[in-house]
Protein backbone atom coordinates (compact mmCIF):
# COMPACT_ATOMS: atom_id res chain seq x y z
CA UNK A 1 0.00 0.00 0.00
CA UNK A 2 0.72 3.54 -0.51
CA UNK A 3 0.47 6.14 1.68
CA UNK A 4 -2.62 6.97 1.26
CA UNK A 5 -4.05 3.41 0.57
CA UNK A 6 -2.39 2.73 3.95
CA UNK A 7 -4.83 5.96 5.37
CA UNK A 8 -7.90 4.34 3.66
CA UNK A 9 -7.10 0.97 5.34
CA UNK A 10 -6.76 2.93 8.62
CA UNK A 11 -9.80 4.94 8.16
CA UNK A 12 -11.95 2.52 6.92
CA UNK A 13 -10.61 -1.27 8.55
CA UNK A 14 -10.77 0.34 12.33
CA UNK A 15 -13.51 2.06 14.41
CA UNK A 16 -12.76 5.73 14.81
CA UNK A 17 -13.95 8.02 17.56
CA UNK A 18 -13.83 11.38 15.52
CA UNK A 19 -16.08 9.49 12.98
CA UNK A 20 -18.60 7.30 14.20
CA UNK A 21 -18.19 8.42 18.06
CA UNK A 22 -19.17 6.73 21.31
CA UNK A 23 -19.25 3.02 19.30
CA UNK A 24 -15.55 3.07 18.26
CA UNK A 25 -14.39 4.32 22.06
CA UNK A 26 -12.93 1.27 23.61
CA UNK A 27 -13.72 0.93 27.63
CA UNK A 28 -10.61 -0.82 28.13
CA UNK A 29 -6.82 -0.86 27.78
CA UNK A 30 -6.73 -4.97 26.92
CA UNK A 31 -5.67 -3.81 23.27
CA UNK A 32 -3.44 -1.19 23.72
CA UNK A 33 -1.57 -3.51 26.12
CA UNK A 34 -1.43 -6.95 23.79
CA UNK A 35 0.07 -3.87 20.78
CA UNK A 36 2.34 -2.55 22.87
CA UNK A 37 3.95 -5.78 24.21
CA UNK A 38 4.57 -6.91 20.78
CA UNK A 39 6.46 -3.90 19.77
CA UNK A 40 8.24 -4.46 23.01
CA UNK A 41 6.81 -2.09 25.02
CA UNK A 42 7.85 1.51 23.62
CA UNK A 43 6.48 3.22 26.07
CA UNK A 44 8.72 2.67 28.91
CA UNK A 45 12.04 3.58 26.86
CA UNK A 46 11.44 7.23 26.80
CA UNK A 47 10.73 9.82 29.75
CA UNK A 48 6.99 11.26 29.12
CA UNK A 49 4.66 14.09 30.75
CA UNK A 50 0.73 12.98 30.46
CA UNK A 51 -1.52 15.95 30.05
CA UNK A 52 -5.53 15.01 30.24
CA UNK A 53 -8.39 17.45 30.55
CA UNK A 54 -11.54 18.77 29.22
CA UNK A 55 -10.29 21.78 27.43
CA UNK A 56 -6.91 23.31 27.17
CA UNK A 57 -4.92 20.05 26.75
CA UNK A 58 -3.91 20.50 23.11
CA UNK A 59 -2.93 24.01 23.83
CA UNK A 60 -0.75 23.06 27.20
CA UNK A 61 0.61 19.91 25.54
CA UNK A 62 2.06 22.12 22.58
CA UNK A 63 3.30 24.64 24.66
CA UNK A 64 5.09 22.26 27.43
CA UNK A 65 6.70 20.58 24.20
CA UNK A 66 7.79 24.19 22.14
CA UNK A 67 9.56 25.25 25.51
CA UNK A 68 11.48 21.80 25.91
CA UNK A 69 12.52 22.13 22.20
CA UNK A 70 13.85 25.66 22.94
CA UNK A 71 15.54 24.46 25.62
CA UNK A 72 17.42 21.80 23.40
CA UNK A 73 15.46 18.13 24.59
CA UNK A 74 14.49 16.07 20.89
CA UNK A 75 10.76 16.21 22.00
CA UNK A 76 8.12 14.00 20.96
CA UNK A 77 4.62 15.20 20.97
CA UNK A 78 1.19 13.50 20.80
CA UNK A 79 -1.60 14.44 19.74
CA UNK A 80 -5.69 14.32 18.58
CA UNK A 81 -7.47 14.74 16.35
CA UNK A 82 -6.17 16.17 13.40
CA UNK A 83 -7.05 18.89 11.70
CA UNK A 84 -5.04 18.61 7.89
CA UNK A 85 -2.79 15.97 7.94
CA UNK A 86 -3.00 12.44 9.92
CA UNK A 87 0.95 12.88 10.68
CA UNK A 88 0.17 16.14 13.19
CA UNK A 89 -0.68 13.01 15.57
CA UNK A 90 2.91 12.31 15.83
CA UNK A 91 5.68 14.55 16.11
CA UNK A 92 9.43 14.93 16.91
CA UNK A 93 10.63 18.72 17.08
CA UNK A 94 7.76 19.97 15.43
CA UNK A 95 8.33 17.29 12.50
CA UNK A 96 5.25 15.14 11.76
CA UNK A 97 6.64 11.47 11.03
CA UNK A 98 6.84 10.41 7.53
CA UNK A 99 4.82 9.00 5.39
CA UNK A 100 6.95 5.86 4.59
CA UNK A 101 7.20 5.66 8.41
CA UNK A 102 3.22 5.45 8.70
CA UNK A 103 3.49 3.14 5.59
CA UNK A 104 6.31 0.52 6.92
CA UNK A 105 4.77 0.59 10.34
CA UNK A 106 1.23 0.07 9.41
CA UNK A 107 2.71 -2.63 7.00
CA UNK A 108 4.73 -4.24 9.74
CA UNK A 109 1.89 -4.45 11.97
CA UNK A 110 -1.28 -5.55 9.62
CA UNK A 111 -1.17 -8.87 10.81
CA UNK A 112 -1.36 -8.00 14.57
CA UNK A 113 -4.12 -5.16 13.44
CA UNK A 114 -6.38 -7.82 11.84
CA UNK A 115 -5.69 -10.10 14.59
CA UNK A 116 -6.43 -7.71 18.08
CA UNK A 117 -9.44 -5.76 15.56
CA UNK A 118 -7.90 -2.37 17.60
CA UNK A 119 -9.73 1.24 17.40
CA UNK A 120 -8.36 3.62 15.45
CA UNK A 121 -7.06 5.36 18.16
CA UNK A 122 -5.62 2.88 19.32
CA UNK A 123 -3.39 2.08 16.45
CA UNK A 124 -2.25 5.77 16.25
CA UNK A 125 -1.45 5.33 19.91
CA UNK A 126 0.93 2.38 19.61
CA UNK A 127 2.80 4.04 16.38
CA UNK A 128 3.14 7.18 18.42
CA UNK A 129 5.04 5.02 20.80
CA UNK A 130 6.75 3.12 18.44
CA UNK A 131 8.07 6.02 16.87
CA UNK A 132 9.02 7.93 19.81
CA UNK A 133 11.47 4.59 21.39
CA UNK A 134 13.00 4.31 18.02
CA UNK A 135 14.05 8.03 17.53
CA UNK A 136 15.27 7.93 21.54
CA UNK A 137 13.49 10.92 22.07
CA UNK A 138 14.47 12.78 25.29
CA UNK A 139 11.11 13.07 26.41
CA UNK A 140 7.57 12.88 24.66
CA UNK A 141 4.57 15.31 25.41
CA UNK A 142 1.22 12.67 25.51
CA UNK A 143 -2.17 14.25 25.34
CA UNK A 144 -4.80 11.56 26.22
CA UNK A 145 -7.06 11.17 23.82
CA UNK A 146 -10.66 11.62 25.75
CA UNK A 147 -11.08 10.97 29.75
CA UNK A 148 -8.17 9.15 31.15
CA UNK A 149 -8.21 6.33 33.30
CA UNK A 150 -9.54 3.62 30.26
CA UNK A 151 -7.58 5.80 27.55
CA UNK A 152 -5.40 4.20 25.36
CA UNK A 153 -2.23 6.86 26.39
CA UNK A 154 -2.52 5.48 30.25
CA UNK A 155 -0.47 2.63 29.68
CA UNK A 156 2.60 5.27 30.33
CA UNK A 157 4.25 5.81 33.51
CA UNK A 158 5.28 9.88 32.97
CA UNK A 159 7.54 12.07 35.27
CA UNK A 160 4.63 14.12 35.85
CA UNK A 161 0.56 14.09 35.59
CA UNK A 162 -1.15 17.46 33.88
CA UNK A 163 -5.04 17.73 34.10
CA UNK A 164 -5.69 21.19 32.70
CA UNK A 165 -9.76 21.68 34.00
CA UNK A 166 -13.05 20.07 34.14
CA UNK A 167 -15.86 20.51 32.21
CA UNK A 168 -18.97 18.68 30.92
CA UNK A 169 -18.09 16.64 27.34
CA UNK A 170 -18.26 13.37 25.95
CA UNK A 171 -20.81 12.90 28.71
CA UNK A 172 -22.28 9.85 27.14
CA UNK A 173 -19.21 8.37 27.62
CA UNK A 174 -17.55 10.00 30.94
CA UNK A 175 -20.46 10.54 33.14
CA UNK A 176 -23.18 13.38 33.22
CA UNK A 177 -21.42 15.54 36.67
CA UNK A 178 -17.87 17.04 36.88
CA UNK A 179 -17.53 14.79 39.83
CA UNK A 180 -17.88 11.49 37.55
CA UNK A 181 -16.08 13.09 34.81
CA UNK A 182 -12.92 14.59 37.59
CA UNK A 183 -13.03 10.42 38.15
CA UNK A 184 -12.53 9.54 34.66
CA UNK A 185 -9.82 12.09 34.27
CA UNK A 186 -8.04 11.64 37.92
CA UNK A 187 -7.26 7.74 36.33
CA UNK A 188 -3.98 9.21 34.69
CA UNK A 189 -3.03 10.04 38.29
CA UNK A 190 -0.29 7.56 39.61
CA UNK A 191 2.02 6.42 42.46
CA UNK A 192 4.52 8.50 43.92
CA UNK A 193 4.13 10.87 40.56
CA UNK A 194 3.31 14.62 40.92
CA UNK A 195 0.40 15.68 39.37
CA UNK A 196 -0.14 19.16 38.49
CA UNK A 197 -4.35 20.67 38.45
CA UNK A 198 -4.59 23.69 35.96
CA UNK A 199 -7.75 25.02 37.39
CA UNK A 200 -9.14 24.36 40.51
CA UNK A 201 -13.11 23.70 40.88
CA UNK A 202 -15.54 23.15 43.81
CA UNK A 203 -16.58 19.78 42.02
CA UNK A 204 -13.28 18.43 41.11
CA UNK A 205 -10.86 19.65 43.28
CA UNK A 206 -12.02 16.89 46.02
CA UNK A 207 -11.75 14.03 43.43
CA UNK A 208 -8.54 14.89 42.43
CA UNK A 209 -6.89 15.28 45.86
CA UNK A 210 -8.57 11.91 47.26
CA UNK A 211 -6.65 10.11 44.06
CA UNK A 212 -3.83 11.93 44.54
CA UNK A 213 -3.77 10.78 48.58
CA UNK A 214 -4.52 6.86 47.80
CA UNK A 215 -1.52 7.26 45.07
CA UNK A 216 0.61 9.51 47.61
CA UNK A 217 1.08 11.39 44.47
CA UNK A 218 2.19 15.41 45.35
CA UNK A 219 -0.82 17.10 43.46
CA UNK A 220 -0.50 20.92 43.14
CA UNK A 221 -2.89 23.57 41.78
CA UNK A 222 -1.16 25.72 39.67
CA UNK A 223 -4.10 28.79 39.80
CA UNK A 224 -3.29 28.31 43.50
CA UNK A 225 0.06 29.24 42.91
CA UNK A 226 0.46 31.59 40.07
CA UNK A 227 -1.99 34.52 38.57
CA UNK A 228 -1.53 36.13 35.28
CA UNK A 229 -2.35 39.99 34.88
CA UNK A 230 -1.49 43.08 32.86
CA UNK A 231 -2.75 41.36 29.62
CA UNK A 232 -2.36 42.35 26.05
CA UNK A 233 -2.83 41.83 22.61
CA UNK A 234 -0.24 43.26 20.38
CA UNK A 235 1.52 42.65 16.86
CA UNK A 236 -0.83 39.09 16.91
CA UNK A 237 0.98 38.13 20.17
CA UNK A 238 -0.50 38.06 23.68
CA UNK A 239 1.22 39.71 26.27
CA UNK A 240 0.54 39.45 29.99
CA UNK A 241 2.52 39.05 33.24
CA UNK A 242 2.92 36.04 36.03
CA UNK A 243 2.80 36.77 39.52
CA UNK A 244 3.44 34.38 42.27
CA UNK A 245 2.92 35.27 46.21
CA UNK A 246 2.47 39.24 45.10
CA UNK A 247 5.92 38.95 43.71
CA UNK A 248 6.71 39.08 39.74
CA UNK A 249 7.71 35.87 38.46
CA UNK A 250 7.43 36.28 34.80
CA UNK A 251 6.84 39.78 33.13
CA UNK A 252 6.03 40.37 29.93
CA UNK A 253 5.80 36.86 28.77
CA UNK A 254 4.49 36.45 25.25
CA UNK A 255 2.68 34.38 23.27
CA UNK A 256 2.05 33.68 19.56
CA UNK A 257 -1.24 31.95 20.91
CA UNK A 258 -3.82 34.88 21.34
CA UNK A 259 -6.75 33.80 22.66
CA UNK A 260 -7.30 35.11 25.88
CA UNK A 261 -8.26 31.91 27.57
CA UNK A 262 -4.79 30.73 26.99
CA UNK A 263 -3.34 32.72 29.98
CA UNK A 264 -5.05 29.46 32.38
CA UNK A 265 -2.75 27.03 29.92
CA UNK A 266 0.04 28.99 30.74
CA UNK A 267 -0.46 28.92 33.81
CA UNK A 268 -0.66 25.25 34.25
CA UNK A 269 2.63 25.06 31.57
CA UNK A 270 4.65 27.20 34.02
CA UNK A 271 3.46 25.62 37.20
CA UNK A 272 4.43 21.74 35.33
CA UNK A 273 7.93 22.97 34.32
CA UNK A 274 8.76 24.36 38.56
CA UNK A 275 7.67 20.72 39.04
CA UNK A 276 9.45 19.65 36.36
CA UNK A 277 12.73 21.40 37.17
CA UNK A 278 12.49 20.79 41.13
CA UNK A 279 11.45 17.07 41.12
CA UNK A 280 13.00 15.60 37.65
CA UNK A 281 16.04 15.51 35.67
CA UNK A 282 14.00 17.61 32.79
CA UNK A 283 15.07 21.19 33.44
CA UNK A 284 14.13 24.10 31.84
CA UNK A 285 15.95 27.89 31.85
CA UNK A 286 13.93 30.81 31.72
CA UNK A 287 15.13 31.98 28.42
CA UNK A 288 13.92 28.92 26.89
CA UNK A 289 10.59 29.51 28.83
CA UNK A 290 10.41 32.88 26.88
CA UNK A 291 10.90 31.25 23.51
CA UNK A 292 8.80 28.22 23.13
CA UNK A 293 5.41 30.43 24.55
CA UNK A 294 6.02 33.37 22.54
CA UNK A 295 6.76 30.54 19.63
CA UNK A 296 4.22 27.55 19.87
CA UNK A 297 2.82 27.71 16.38
CA UNK A 298 6.12 28.09 14.66
CA UNK A 299 7.64 25.44 17.01
CA UNK A 300 4.87 22.75 16.94
CA UNK A 301 2.76 23.13 13.74
CA UNK A 302 -0.36 24.04 16.05
CA UNK A 303 -3.37 25.06 14.52
CA UNK A 304 -7.23 26.47 15.13
CA UNK A 305 -6.64 28.43 18.32
CA UNK A 306 -8.05 31.44 17.90
CA UNK A 307 -6.12 31.90 14.19
CA UNK A 308 -6.38 34.31 12.07
CA UNK A 309 -7.08 33.04 8.52
CA UNK A 310 -8.13 36.36 6.85
CA UNK A 311 -7.87 40.38 7.35
CA UNK A 312 -10.15 42.58 5.69
CA UNK A 313 -12.71 41.05 6.83
CA UNK A 314 -10.96 39.65 10.28
CA UNK A 315 -11.86 35.86 9.88
CA UNK A 316 -10.92 33.78 12.72
CA UNK A 317 -11.08 29.88 13.93
CA UNK A 318 -11.41 28.05 17.21
CA UNK A 319 -11.86 24.47 17.86
CA UNK A 320 -13.98 25.59 21.04
CA UNK A 321 -16.54 22.82 20.75
CA UNK A 322 -18.31 22.66 24.22
CA UNK A 323 -19.85 24.70 26.80
CA UNK A 324 -16.71 26.08 28.36
CA UNK A 325 -15.09 26.05 25.22
CA UNK A 326 -17.60 27.99 23.73
CA UNK A 327 -17.81 30.33 26.74
CA UNK A 328 -14.10 31.32 26.27
CA UNK A 329 -14.88 31.78 22.30
CA UNK A 330 -17.37 34.33 23.34
CA UNK A 331 -14.86 36.38 25.60
CA UNK A 332 -12.91 36.13 22.61
CA UNK A 333 -15.39 37.76 19.97
CA UNK A 334 -16.40 40.03 22.70
CA UNK A 335 -12.81 41.28 23.07
CA UNK A 336 -12.39 41.93 19.43
CA UNK A 337 -13.66 45.34 17.73
CA UNK A 338 -15.53 44.80 14.56
CA UNK A 339 -18.93 46.41 12.71
CA UNK A 340 -20.69 43.20 11.82
CA UNK A 341 -20.62 39.62 13.30
CA UNK A 342 -21.03 36.43 10.52
CA UNK A 343 -20.82 33.14 12.43
CA UNK A 344 -20.23 30.05 10.30
CA UNK A 345 -21.21 27.37 12.32
CA UNK A 346 -21.57 23.51 12.39
CA UNK A 347 -21.66 21.16 15.09
CA UNK A 348 -21.37 16.73 15.80
CA UNK A 349 -24.82 15.14 17.01
CA UNK A 350 -23.16 14.13 20.40
CA UNK A 351 -22.90 17.33 22.03
CA UNK A 352 -24.43 19.88 24.06
CA UNK A 353 -25.99 21.55 21.63
CA UNK A 354 -28.76 23.55 23.25
CA UNK A 355 -26.52 24.62 25.81
CA UNK A 356 -24.02 25.64 23.15
CA UNK A 357 -26.52 27.32 21.12
CA UNK A 358 -27.89 29.12 24.10
CA UNK A 359 -24.80 30.63 24.48
CA UNK A 360 -24.15 32.23 20.79
CA UNK A 361 -24.48 35.68 20.29
CA UNK A 362 -27.61 36.69 18.83
CA UNK A 363 -26.83 39.94 17.42
CA UNK A 364 -25.25 38.12 13.96
CA UNK A 365 -25.66 36.17 10.56
CA UNK A 366 -25.23 32.35 10.87
CA UNK A 367 -23.78 30.21 8.28
CA UNK A 368 -25.05 26.93 9.21
CA UNK A 369 -22.90 23.81 7.90
CA UNK A 370 -22.26 20.30 8.63
CA UNK A 371 -18.75 18.83 8.96
CA UNK A 372 -17.92 16.16 6.56
CA UNK A 373 -18.14 13.07 8.90
CA UNK A 374 -21.10 10.38 9.92
CA UNK A 375 -21.40 12.59 13.34
CA UNK A 376 -21.85 15.98 11.33
CA UNK A 377 -25.31 17.44 12.10
CA UNK A 378 -27.21 18.30 9.28
CA UNK A 379 -26.95 22.22 8.60
CA UNK A 380 -30.65 22.34 8.47
CA UNK A 381 -31.55 20.33 11.30
CA UNK A 382 -28.87 22.89 13.19
CA UNK A 383 -30.38 25.83 11.60
CA UNK A 384 -33.88 24.76 13.24
CA UNK A 385 -32.54 23.95 16.11
CA UNK A 386 -30.78 27.59 16.47
CA UNK A 387 -33.98 29.15 15.31
CA UNK A 388 -35.06 28.52 19.01
CA UNK A 389 -32.33 30.57 20.52
CA UNK A 390 -33.28 33.33 17.75
CA UNK A 391 -29.72 32.53 15.56
CA UNK A 392 -30.82 33.33 12.19
CA UNK A 393 -29.12 32.42 9.07
CA UNK A 394 -29.02 30.22 6.06
CA UNK A 395 -27.65 26.71 6.27
CA UNK A 396 -25.42 25.27 3.33
CA UNK A 397 -24.08 22.02 1.75
CA UNK A 398 -20.76 22.13 3.00
CA UNK A 399 -18.08 24.04 5.62
CA UNK A 400 -15.80 25.86 2.44
CA UNK A 401 -19.50 27.16 0.81
CA UNK A 402 -20.82 28.30 4.09
CA UNK A 403 -17.27 30.21 4.57
CA UNK A 404 -17.21 31.55 0.96
CA UNK A 405 -20.46 32.92 1.33
CA UNK A 406 -19.55 34.57 4.81
CA UNK A 407 -16.25 36.42 3.44
CA UNK A 408 -18.23 37.53 0.45
CA UNK A 409 -20.89 38.85 2.41
CA UNK A 410 -18.78 40.83 4.93
CA UNK A 411 -17.41 44.14 4.74
CA UNK A 412 -13.66 45.12 5.01
CA UNK A 413 -14.18 46.02 8.97
CA UNK A 414 -16.63 42.86 9.82
CA UNK A 415 -15.74 39.61 11.92
CA UNK A 416 -16.27 36.18 10.77
CA UNK A 417 -16.22 34.00 13.13
CA UNK A 418 -15.56 29.85 12.19
CA UNK A 419 -16.00 27.61 14.87
CA UNK A 420 -18.87 24.97 16.65
CA UNK A 421 -16.66 21.88 16.32
CA UNK A 422 -12.82 20.70 15.71
CA UNK A 423 -13.93 19.35 12.80
CA UNK A 424 -15.63 22.51 11.46
CA UNK A 425 -12.14 24.34 11.68
CA UNK A 426 -9.85 21.79 10.28
CA UNK A 427 -12.17 21.56 6.96
CA UNK A 428 -11.90 25.91 6.98
CA UNK A 429 -8.20 25.22 7.00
Amino acid sequence: MNYQQTLDFLYSKLPMFTRVGASAFKKDLTNTIIFCNALGNPQNKFKSIHVAGTNGKGSTSHMLASVLQAQGYKTGLYTSPHLKDFRERIRINGKMMSKTEVVSFVKDQQQLIEKTEPSFFEVTVAMAFDHFAKHQVDVAVIEVGLGGRLDSTNIITPLISVITNISLDHTNMLGNTLTEIAGEKAGIIKNNIPVVIGETHPASAPVFIKKAADEAAPIIFADAVLNAQDFKIKNNKLSLSVYQDGQIRYKNLQSDLTGVYQHKNILTVLETLSVLNEKTEIKTVEASIYKGISEVKKQTGLQGRWQTLHKNPLVICDTGHNEAGITEVIKNISQTPYQNLHVVFGMVKDKDISKVLSLMPKNATYYFCKPDLERGLAADELKQQAAGFNLTGNSFDSVAKAKDAAIQAADAKDLVFIGGSTFVVAEAL
